[in-house]
């Protein structure tokens, strides 16, 4: 019996300006390949070949220094190889989380397919790395550096087809007090039924991540306008105002909701989760009515059924 082999993984190189004649027949005849480049005019373009997952590797030549906040952006997603012309760029680039520098005569020589592969395979190295541990094991949701991802991925899908998405930021008070009274696995199954709730308050297509012990975020991938995030939180903060059943009592918890709106908060991942925590953070939390948790009021009714 004999076994087919199966075809070599097709690699997308993106380039900013042209490559030189001698590096496209060195890709073309290397067994490090086989490659398909792309030639881009603008970070803009990268964006949406990394979005189509059709961007393996992005060659920047004569990068000047204003674009590396642009260009390092590029490298949470895909190989970086910086052409320069000065060991200090060099450092500054390495440094910055460039997978390789090449020097502008390295783009002529047969080196540059096994340079262009290394760093491919670094890459993938260090994305599986960071998303091994990407997951908050104690609720099943993404971790912070995950959602950040997802927020990356369809921000440069709005570099395309730009429409309104939103981040909701929501700091949860109360956890500590079922701690102090509970324990810790008390606190934790808490945490993991405020997940539940938000999870059920939302899409498919939206993203529930953690963000600490006592934070959580949503992605709104796609809503018509602005006021649909503000209708969403309130939806959610509603939810996570109906007790909890926890170690057989019923807890309550008090939120408070922070907004990031795509375009007008920002354009960067980072930006619009930084102003939609910040708010979040100066809020006042709604729920428990100013008491603590297991209806110390007198008032807290049935818990719900979370589980």
């Amino acid at each position: 019996m004999t076994t087919t082999a199966s075809a070599p993984e097709l690699l997308h190189i993106a380039t900013l300006m042209a490559l030189p004649a001698a590096a496209i027949a060195a890709l073309e005849a290397s067994p490090f390949g086989p490659f398909e480049w792309h030639a881009c005019e603008s970070a803009a373009q990268v964006h949406a070949l990394i979005a189509e997952g059709r961007c393996d590797a992005l060659i920047a030549i004569d990068a000047s220094a204003e674009s590396q906040s642009l260009l390092l952006d590029i490298a949470h997603d895909t190989a970086l190889l910086i052409v320069s012309a000065t060991a200090d760029a060099a450092l500054h680039w390495l440094r910055g989380g460039a997978q390789d520098v090449l020097l502008p005569a390295e783009l002529d020589t047969a080196s540059l397919p096994l340079r262009l592969r290394a760093a491919i395979e670094r890459r993938r190295i260090e994305r599986e790395a960071r998303t091994a541990y990407a997951t908050d094991l104690e609720t099943g949701l993404p971790h912070q550096q995950q959602f950040i991802e997802h927020v990356s991925h369809l921000l440069a899908l709005r570099e395309r087809e730009p429409a309104p998405m939103a981040v909701l930021a929501l700091r949860i008070e109360g956890l500590a007090t079922i701690e102090a009274r509970l324990g810790r696995d008390a606190a934790q199954a808490l945490r993991r039924k405020v997940g539940v709730r938000l999870r059920a308050g939302v899409r498919a297509s939206d993203v529930v991540a953690s963000l600490g012990d006592d934070s959580f975020a949503v992605l709104l991938g796609s809503i018509l306008a602005p006021a649909d995030a503000s209708r969403v939180g309130a939806k959610l903060l509603a939810a996570l105002a109906a007790p909890f059943n926890v170690a057989g009592q019923a807890a309550t918890v008090a939120a408070a909701l922070g907004i990031g709106q795509y375009p007008q908060d920002g354009a960067q991942p980072e930006a619009l989760l930084r102003r939609a925590i910040g708010i979040a953070a100066a809020e006042q939390a709604q729920g428990r009515a100013g008491f603590s948790n297991f209806g110390e009021a007198g008032g807290a009714g049935a818990a719900a059924n979370d589980d």
